[in-house]
């Protein structure tokens, strides 16, 4: 095992080790701060609330080449399902297990690991940082969205963003992500009159009413992507009605819905033309949005061509690029760095029981890191 194997791996070892389940941290962003202070970093905490930021930066120069990722966790689900304890690390078979092993413990020890060795031979030339929240896969709204607008009223801005999301899918290294849809949440209560069954001539079925135009809905097209997007994608989560007895019209329908959209369409676009056609129907109804996130796009340019390189260059696999997945902390980031990327370890086994990663990543991937970031300062000095 080399050195940046076995580093790498201890690290991972360590954070996984961390009981992070969110919004906690666990101890992890210490552990970090310790070994980036002893590197040259100036860390500083951006904690909000129960959750924790750090923001480690090194270098005073452009570019900024950022690293950014979570420490937090999902819960473990049962223990009894976990073949060793969740976060008692543990090697089998090549793998490394424990609750956040990929997702995305592996991808912060290989950012860290970059981190040192380039700190060890960095010249004057750029800088580098390190974001990391406990605020992830949690509300979102006190960790990295909180630290952007805490960089954004310094005046601080980043050139390139790398996410250490685990992003490949069949085998490492075959997938970059440059971009995520948005995801937009609706709440739709449709209103009727509730009223005994056998007698629907006095009451209003909300049911009935709504079938029409929740068909309508379903089976329209919102907009036909791009180059980089699928189409925007309408999805039903949920459907509730009813009071429990067979023989009740009920009063409300209550319709759970996300939008997972493209550029080509906006959160207020698909607000009003849903408006738009409920009333069409002649509903009486009421509609609550959340909007979790608008998308965002890097093109190919000098950070996804730069990383791309790197990939084919040490792990032998021409990446492909893709917008598709849930959302993601790069929707804070692309609002202060001029362009953003995800790109980790497989994703087969994340939020899964006996979540794990595979050992013979670490490496590749902690080289990936410091060979796309030297070669950023380079382009960019």
């Amino acid at each position: 095992m080399s050195d940046i194997q076995r580093e790498t791996l201890q690290l991972a070892t360590d954070l996984i080790a961390c009981r992070s389940v969110t919004p906690s941290d666990g101890g992890a962003l210490d552990l970090v701060a310790t070994r980036l202070s002893a590197a040259g970093f100036t860390c500083e905490r951006l904690d909000r609330g129960a959750v924790g930021n750090l923001w480690a930066r090194r270098g005073s120069s452009g570019p900024l080449v950022c690293l950014a990722g979570h420490v937090d966790v999902v819960p473990p689900g049962p223990l009894d399902q976990w073949t060793s304890d969740p976060f008692t690390p543990t090697v089998r078979n090549g793998l490394l297990y424990g609750r956040g092993a990929s997702d995305m413990k592996a991808g912060v020890a290989a950012m860290v690991t970059a981190a040192e060795r380039i700190a060890r031979t960095a010249s004057d030339r750029g800088s580098i940082a390190i974001l990391l929240t406990s605020d992830e896969e949690g509300d979102a709204v006190d960790g990295t969205a909180a630290v952007v607008s805490t960089l954004k009223a310094r005046g601080e801005t980043i050139d390139a963003c790398i996410i250490g999301e685990p992003t490949s899918s069949e085998r490492f290294g075959d997938t970059i992500k440059n971009g995520r849809r948005g995801s937009l949440n609706g709440k739709l209560r449709v209103h009727g009159q509730q009223c005994h069954i056998a007698y629907p001539e006095r009451g209003r079925n909300p049911i009935h009413d709504a079938a029409r135009a929740l068909s309508e809905i379903v089976w329209i097209q919102w907009d036909r992507g791009n180059a980089y997007f699928q189409p925007t994608s309408f999805q039903i989560s949920n459907i509730h009605a009813g009071t429990g007895a067979s023989n009740i019209i009920p009063g409300t329908l209550e319709v759970w819905f996300n939008f997972r959209f493209s550029p080509e369409s906006s959160a207020a676009g698909l607000q009003a033309r849903m408006s738009d056609m409920l009333n069409g129907h002649r509903l009486r109804h009421d509609l609550e949005w959340t909007l979790i996130g608008e998308p965002f796009l890097t093109p190919r340019g000098a950070l996804v061509n730069t990383l791309t390189a790197s990939v084919k260059a040490i792990a032998g696999v021409q990446p492909s690029l893709s917008t598709t997945g849930g959302t993601s902390d790069g929707r804070f980031l692309a609002k202060l760095a001029r362009e953003v990327v995800e790109f980790g370890p497989l994703n087969d086994s994340i939020h899964k029981i006996d979540e794990h990663v595979r050992i013979a990543e670490l490496e590749p991937l902690s080289l990936i890191y410091e060979r796309t970031i030297n070669q950023l300062m380079i382009v960019g000095s």
